[in-house]
Order: C-alpha cells, then sequence, then structure tokens
C-alpha cells in the first residue's frame, strides 16, 4: 500500500476524533462554558448537522477542484475550524467552529474514497478503502480516549489544539506523499442526488439508518453525564471507559461485517438492532452500578455501529435496482442519513435530558432502535414479495461505493 494511503488514514484519524471526542467533553464543557448540558450536546447535532449538509452540497460544487487541491483545502479548513474552537471565547464562537470542521468532514469522506482507489490496482481498490477507514475506528479506539483525558486534565480547549496539529501533520503528509494527477470522478449534479430521494425503498433505507443512528446517540451523547452524576465515576475516568467503548467498537464493526456477509443484510441488521434495543434498556437500569455500567457500555460499543455494514450494504443494493445510474449518490446520502440521525438523536436527547432527566435517554433511544428494527422488517417482507434475493452483495464489494 502507498504511503500516500497512510496520509489519508491520519486525516481520517484527526477527523473521527474531533467528531466523536465532544462526548467525552460535554460535562466539562457545559461547565467551563456555562452553558446547560443539553445546550453542550447540541456541540454534536451541529457538527453533524455540518457532514450531511456538506457531503452532497459541497462534493456537487467542488467537482471541478482538482482532488489534491481539494484534498489540502479540507484539510486546511478542518485545522482551522479546530484552532477557532481552541480560541472560542464563548458557546456561539465553539458551535461555529464545530460547523466548519462538520463541513470539511463531509466532503473528506466523499472523496475519500476515489482518491484512495486511485493509488492502487484495481483488484485492491476494496483494501485501500478499508486502510483510510481505519483511522476512524483508530479514532473510537485512541483518539477519542486520549483527547477526553486530555480536555479532563489540561481544559477543553487543548483536545482541539492536539487535533489542529494532527491537521497541520495531515496537511503535510499529504501535500508531500499525495500525487498532483489523482482523475477525479465527476459528482452528480443535485438534480441526480434529488432524483435518488424520489424512491420509496430508497427513502425506506435511510430512515432505518437514520433511526437506528439517531436512537443509540440519544444515549451515547450524554453517556459522559450518566457515567459521572449516576454511576459516580470521576471525571478523570470517563476516558478510560471511552477506551473502553471504542475496542468494543473495533470488535462489533468486524463482526457486523461478517454478519452481513453470512446472513444478508437484512437478517444481519434485525439482530443488531435488537441487541442494540435490549442493551440500551439494561443501561437504564445497570447505570447505578460501576461494574455493571462498564459491562453494559462494553457490550453497547459491540453493536452501535455494527449496524454500519449492513446499512451500507443494503442501500447499494437498493440502489442497484432503483437508481441504478446513481448508486455512488445513493450511497453517500446514506452517510448523510447516519449524520442526521446523529444531529437528530443529540438534539433529542437534550430535550429529554431537560424535560425527563438523564436516565430517560436509554429506554427512550432504546424505544427508537425498535423502529428501526420495525422498519428493517418492513424492508425484508417487501423484498421477499418482490423476489429479492437474501443475499447478493458482500462488504468487501460495497466499500468500491
Amino acid at each position: 500500500m502507498p504511503l500516500a494511503l497512510w496520509a489519508l488514514a491520519l486525516s481520517a484519524f484527526a477527523i473521527g476524533t474531533t467528531e466523536f471526542v465532544i462526548v467525552g467533553l460535554i460535562p466539562t464543557i457545559a461547565a467551563s462554558l456555562q452553558v446547560s448540558v443539553p445546550s453542550a450536546g447540541l456541540l454534536v447535532s451541529l457538527y453533524a448537522l455540518g457532514v450531511a449538509i456538506g457531503a452532497p452540497l459541497l462534493t456537487a460544487m467542488t467537482g471541478r477542484v482538482p482532488r489534491k487541491q481539494l484534498l489540502l483545502g479540507l484539510m486546511v479548513l478542518f485545522t482551522i475550524g479546530n484552532l477557532v474552537a481552541w480560541m472560542a471565547p464563548d458557546y456561539t464562537a465553539l458551535m461555529t467552529a464545530r460547523v466548519l470542521t462538520g463541513l470539511a468532514h463531509g466532503v473528506f469522506f466523499s472523496i475519500g474514497s476515489t482518491i484512495a482507489t486511485s493509488l492502487v490496482p484495481k483488484e485492491k481498490a476494496a483494501s485501500a478503502i478499508a486502510l483510510m477507514f481505519t483511522g476512524l475506528t483508530v479514532a473510537l479506539v485512541t483518539g477519542v480516549p486520549l483527547g477526553t483525558f486530555i480536555g479532563q486534565h489540561f481544559g477543553w480547549q487543548a483536545t482541539f489544539l492536539a487535533v489542529s496539529l494532527l491537521g497541520v501533520i495531515a496537511v503535510i503528509g499529504s501535500a508531500i506523499l499525495v500525487p498532483s494527477d489523482i482523475a477525479g470522478s465527476k459528482p452528480a449534479p443535485l438534480l441526480t442526488q434529488l432524483a435518488v430521494l424520489k424512491k420509496p425503498r430508497l427513502l425506506l433505507v435511510y430512515a432505518i439508518t437514520t433511526l437506528g443512528y439517531g436512537g443509540s446517540f440519544i444515549a451515547f451523547t450524554y453517556l459522559a453525564p450518566i457515567l459521572q452524576q449516576v454511576s459516580g465515576f470521576a471525571a478523570s475516568t470517563v476516558s478510560l471507559v471511552m477506551l473502553v467503548y471504542g475496542v468494543s467498537v473495533a470488535a462489533g464493526n468486524i463482526w457486523g461485517g461478517k454478519l452481513a456477509d453470512r446472513l444478508g443484510p437484512v437478517r444481519a441488521l434485525q439482530i443488531v438492532f435488537a441487541l442494540l434495543a435490549l442493551v440500551l434498556f439494561v443501561l437504564a437500569f445497570t447505570a447505578p452500578s460501576k461494574p455493571l455500567v462498564l459491562m453494559t457500555v462494553l457490550a453497547w460499543g459491540a453493536v452501535a455501529f455494527g449496524n454500519v455494514p449492513g446499512l451500507q450494504v443494503y442501500v447499494v443494493r437498493r440502489a442497484e435496482r432503483d437508481a441504478p445510474q446513481a448508486v455512488d449518490v445513493a450511497s453517500g446520502l446514506n452517510i448523510a442519513a447516519f449524520n442526521v440521525g446523529i444531529a437528530l438523536g443529540a438534539w433529542g436527547g437534550g430535550l429529554i435530558v431537560a424535560h425527563l432527566g438523564l436516565m430517560a435517554t436509554p429506554w427512550i433511544g432504546a424505544l427508537v432502535v425498535v423502529g428501526a428494527l420495525l422498519l428493517t422488517t418492513l424492508a425484508g417482507w417487501l423484498d421477499r414479495r418482490d423476489g429479492v434475493p437474501v443475499k447478493g452483495m458482500t462488504t468487501a464489494t460495497v466499500a468500491l461505493h
């Protein structure tokens, strides 16, 4: 694998860290800026909203920009966004910084796959994309707990300064290692993207994605306050719990992919959503016990992101039947649906915390995930009615999209 892929992986690591590290710092930021915990939780929503808007809109608008120039520009924007967060004097400035970095995130992952596959022979395309996305997984395992640790001990601003330094290294690495003659695939115009949204079966998949992810983030956004205020963990210990969660997520991603390959995406999603809803329900009862909540968080990580491979496989399969001219667009809009789920989940979780309290977030999140399970079951029934095969595409194949 060429060294340029490692530069992309480092960029993905920095981006993944800045997206999720905020979860561990919500109580710290709320206390520092003198805002409520739900208001601090909106920083998760705004970032995700920036990703959801930035991915389709800005990718279409920057189609004629040379890929390397665009990559470098995005990482510079990402770095500036984190520097603004580091220097943010108040809540409004921090919100602005989060939106900026979210916009960069959305376009980076839209063009990242194209760049990664252009660096290797065709038969190694899936491996190249997997290597780039390894940066996201490593961010959950190491970057988020380390960033949380830095924020707990040196102030939340120090976390954003550290991430901006990662951004500088990523810019330098990309400038040196990524070739200038990358051929860019012309992104679909906005009208083509909107045409995909007229397909009812694709809209059903996007609804499943939004509910499945959103339900989990209703509770996940407020995991740090739950651990501190309900479980009784010290603020400095939250980073260790996030480490446990990240390791479990890494294992869960692999398990979810293998399950989707073996059983087909619909059956795999039914299993993952059922387990996720169960874990969230259990969290509502285990939160007051330190040992039990640790075991619950470990189980949560194993299923929280295990739905990603199945959802991506399923949306590509449906797009090949319903919108074969816009498979990449359909896949990209599913990434936007993930982030709409995160945004709505964090926002809804804030309302729940404000009106019903912290411990209402797990069981309400579980009910939302049950909604995703019911929609998945409906999708499977429609597939059987239409004679669609249970399997037909592997997660290795879907990586190419």
